[in-house]
């Protein structure tokens, strides 16, 4: 017994052992899988490998740690995870193979120039991994953020596993090489100067100035501490919980977003460690089951490069910079791999999806497809590249094609564009037509016949024998796709607007201008085209209650003929607010003095509803009352009242409605007690046992007694209701009130509820019933205590003011929070840098100081949910465009103005600043 036991044990345990080899042998193919198909390239000779504690680890068993660093799967047991996760740091940075790239020579861009401040533009000694790695602090361990906010709702949370990497494949739809766009050649034109040629300042105007930069300095240091310490390596810190969120695609996105500010604010050691961890970034897998191409392009990509460019690009000795943001240029060239390369804005990456052909999408946002321009095109000038300003050119030059063929609002783009390049109106009408045709020929039950399907495809042919044409049946005789440019996506109307999911395709045209030196004129063209556009359409003046000369863009709503059907909604969001700086800047360098006047006027709006709230903070989105003519507003309490109550014509005859069969219901009630009078006075005449004795008390029939004819008691004795409904009262009833039909629950008719008058009781013991109808003390005075009655024009407005906490001017708000958003400054530093008034500067420091009343934390800066109550609530959500946008413009607004020189730079949609060409350029 006892020898039994101790083999069954042998067995059991040589079970385990065959199953660990199997998965061994298992995974060991996997890796190698991965080792063949995506290749591993160290980091170029000139950095230093980062120093770490294994140092005595062989090259081989670093590769093969990792392969899998990083992964995991539902299977894997705790240890095997903490070990993972602990090699992490010892993993070479993974480069795809590139074909004829090189390192361009800067020497065609100027040097950036150097301030006085304490920020380097130039001379940077070269960059020191083991320098930088003495500044980390100790890692820190990184817990899956379980309270996912909404930035992140489609983030991929489940682990990737072992061998989802992607990978470099064949093209399906290739550019020949003789058939790429290039960069545009020659010396840059000149362009006028931008900024305004500011004077020598006073002593004290530059300790004022020097001393509100430092205050944005020091919450860009806070933040970015709460960020290395809880979301290092992460996309986003949630400030309020001290934790981390990934809703992009795990690549930390706030510490690439936030390179180029660390740069400019002078924080070189924070600068240079967070290369550190850059360099350990693995563009090649990702959090999302998809990548987010414009937000990649954007934050990453234009990270990425802006901080190589302000840091001194090639002689800057930060090459890890530029090596990073080629590895994932590579990766996203793979959307543009589309029969009509129209790229695709949100790529599939893992292997078995980015292989297969692709084709855009029918329903793509306009700032999603347009906005990718400037990142690509600056990456071409750099390493030299065409195909990267090939793939970005050849939408420009779709998006120009249709603004001169024409769209419903000439000039500007509908928000959802089809981007496939093939009309499926167009191809069902020929199929439709070709099926009519078979069906003539043939007849539907023969054509079945001789193809063995319902529709089979026919075309003519010539017989070359005979010389005659016949139909041939089974050949396919349609194209796959019947071709077209850009036109408007999805199905019945269209929205035009500057807002969200438009707005950075139009801030593109102007800047991608700057950035290829005016030798492309299609982009001037495009940005006249837009400014006309929307001074026709979307501009408007607010009626405000202090009669300021202020402008919004609109959002415009037409079946296709606006001068017809078009629907304004007169909208202020926040999102908008870019517009100001775009016209400003528009007009200063295309010389349209009218487009800098209209910028001032569009960049004091957003002042305005800053100034407008109980926080002294923007709403994301609300609605304003247009003036009836822009040119004379005044502020009309009456019209105001009358926008924010859109039923006021009606509200009086509603009371007076009200008040008439209240009127009859009163009166109805004071028939039915004289009829009740009546019928007392009769019965106790004629039935004495209803008498009054001496104590002035009824007198009680006696059990003998039975009631007379008429009497109001019944058989068993006790007295029935005593007041029955008299003919009308119904009537009056379904008139006051209404029966819900789901529910079936009786309902007052108005907004408001109540009670009518109260019936009379019975007399108490020792007092005689009184003959005068009992009516409350002040029934008709005390209205507003009666909830039936409907409200009037004047209450509804001052409620709906009350319960909304309507700022003066607001007709609603429908979107009460603030995330931080940076488009409001942004325009504001426009404003400055364009017209040297320090107005602005005051402007925006009240701005700075409202914003970090209601949104500091202890470690950061967080979004709120309501802008119109000082008693917000912090949302948890840090987005990386705090750091990156916002305070990158309010430190700038009080920077030395030579310091990213609108002259010498130009920002993207996310604030990175490109180098612009001074010398002859092109490949």
């Amino acid at each position: 017994m006892f020898r039994l036991r101790r083999y069954r044990y042998y067995v059991f345990f040589a079970a385990i052992v065959v199953f660990l080899l199997y998965r061994v042998a298992q995974n060991s193919e996997q890796w190698e899988t991965v080792s063949a198909s995506f290749p591993h390239r160290a980091p170029p000779s000139s950095s230093k490998s980062p120093s770490t504690s294994k140092s005595g680890t062989n090259g081989a068993n670093s590769q093969a740690q990792t392969r899998f660093t990083g992964f995991s799967s539902e299977e894997d047991d705790l240890p095997q995870r903490i070990l993972d996760h602990a090699s992490k740091d010892n993993a070479p940075v993974k480069v795809p193979d590139l074909k004829n790239i090189q390192q361009a020579n800067d020497d065609d861009f100027d040097p950036p120039p150097k301030s006085n401040t304490a920020v380097k533009e130039a001379g940077v000694l070269a960059y020191d991994h083991d320098e930088a790695a003495k500044a980390t602090t100790a890692p820190v361990i990184n817990v899956p953020d379980k309270n996912v906010g909404q930035g992140a709702k489609d983030s991929d949370d489940q682990p990737v596993k072992p061998g989802a990497h992607w990978e470099k494949t064949p093209e399906h739809f290739p550019v020949p090489e003789s058939e790429i766009i290039p960069l545009p050649a020659g010396k840059p034109k000149k362009i006028p100067t931008i900024q305004y040629a500011f004077e020598k300042e006073t002593p004290e105007a530059r300790e004022k100035r020097e001393a509100r930069q430092q205050q944005v300095k020091a919450e860009m240091e806070r933040g970015w501490a709460g960020y290395w310490q809880y979301a290092r390596g992460h996309d986003e810190l949630t400030p309020v919980s001290k934790k981390f969120r990934d809703p992009f695609c795990g690549w930390a996105a706030t510490l690439v977003d936030s390179l180029d500010t660390l740069w400019i604010m002078g924080m070189e050691d924070e600068f240079k460690a967070a290369l550190v961890e850059v360099e350990k970034i693995d563009f090649s897998v990702g959090k999302r089951a998809e990548i987010p191409v414009f937000e990649t392009t954007i934050r990453y990509l234009g990270g990425l490069i802006a901080a190589y460019d302000v840091s001194g690009g090639k002689s800057g000795g930060y090459g890890i910079l530029l090596e990073k943001a080629i590895e994932l240029a590579e990766i996203l060239m793979g959307v543009f791999d589309t029969p009509n390369r129209m790229p695709v804005l949100y790529y599939n990456w893992k292997p078995q999806y980015a292989s297969k052909p692709k084709r855009a999408a029918s329903n793509a946002g306009v700032a999603e497809l347009g906005s990718l321009a400037m990142e690509f095109t600056r990456l071409a000038q750099i390493t030299k590249e065409n195909k990267y300003y090939d793939a970005v050119a050849r939408i420009t030059d779709a998006f120009y094609e249709w603004q001169e063929r024409g769209t419903s609002l000439s000039g500007i783009f509908p928000e959802h564009v089809d981007a496939t390049g093939c009309n499926r109106t167009a191809q069902n009408e020929l199929e439709a037509a070709q099926n009519a045709a078979e069906i003539e020929a043939y007849g539907e039950t023969d054509i079945v016949k001789r193809s063995g399907k319902s529709t089979p495809n026919i075309k003519k042919q010539k017989n070359p024998k005979t010389g005659e044409v016949e139909l041939v049946v089974g050949e396919s005789s349609l194209p796959e796709c019947v071709s077209q440019g850009l036109t408007s996506g999805g199905w019945g109307a269209e929205q035009y607007s500057m807002g969200g999911s438009q707005d950075s395709t139009y801030e593109y045209f102007p800047k991608q201008w700057l950035l290829l030196g005016g030798l492309e004129p299609k982009y001037k063209e495009l940005h006249l085209k837009v400014s006309e556009a929307v001074k026709k359409w979307l501009l408007f003046r607010p009626m405000v209650p202090d009669d300021r000369d202020i402008l919004f863009s609109a959002k415009v709503t037409t079946h296709g003929e606006p001068e017809i059907d078009a629907k304004t909604q007169y909208e202020v969001t926040h999102l908008t607010c870019f517009v100001g700086g775009m016209f400003g800047m528009g007009g200063k360098i295309f010389e349209v003095p009218a487009d800098v006047e209209i910028g001032e006027k569009l960049t004091e709006g957003c002042v305005w509803a800053y100034e407008s709230t109980a926080t002294g903070i923007m709403p994301e989105g609300a609605h304003v009352l247009p003036c009836p003519d822009a040119k004379d507003c005044h502020w009309n309490q009456t019209l105001y009242e009358q926008a924010l109550d859109p039923s006021w014509e009606h509200r009086d005859e509603q009371i007076q409605k009200y008040y008439d069969q209240k009127a009859k219901a009163k009166a109805a009630k004071e028939r039915e007690r004289e009829m009740e009078r009546e019928r007392e006075e009769e019965e106790s005449a004629q039935d004495p046992a209803w008498a009054t004795s001496r104590t002035g008390q009824p007198k009680k029939p006696t059990l003998g007694e039975r009631p007379s004819r008429g009497s109001q008691v019944d058989d068993d004795g006790a007295r029935v209701q005593k007041r029955a409904a008299v003919p009308g009262i119904g009537d009056l009833e379904d008139d006051l009130i209404e029966r819900d039909p789901i529910t079936g629950i009786k309902k007052a008719k108005f907004s408001t509820a109540g009670a009518e008058d109260a019936e009379d009781s019975d007399p108490a013991p020792g007092f005689k019933k009184s003959t005068i109808s009992q009516v409350p003390l002040h029934e008709d005075e005390d209205t507003e205590k009666d909830p039936l009655r409907p409200l009037s024009h004047e209450e509804y407005v001052a409620n709906r003011i009350a319960n909304e906490k309507l700022p003066a001017g607001f007709v609603d708000v429908n979107s009460k929070a603030y995330i931080l958003r940076p488009e409001a400054i942004e325009s504001v530093w426009y404003m400055y840098r364009i017209t040297g008034d320090k107005k602005w500067q005051d402007k925006g420091w009240k701005m700075f100081e409202s914003i970090v009343q209601h949104t500091a934390t202890e470690i950061g800066s967080s979004a709120i949910d309501n802008v119109l109550t000082t008693k917000t609530t912090q949302l948890n959500e840090m987005e990386s465009f705090w750091t990156a946008e916002t305070l990158k413009y309010f430190y700038l607004l009080y920077s030395e103005p030579n310091l990213i020189s609108l002259d010498s730079w130009v920002l993207n949609t996310e604030a990175h600043p490109f180098k612009r060409p001074k010398a002859p350029f092109g490949v």
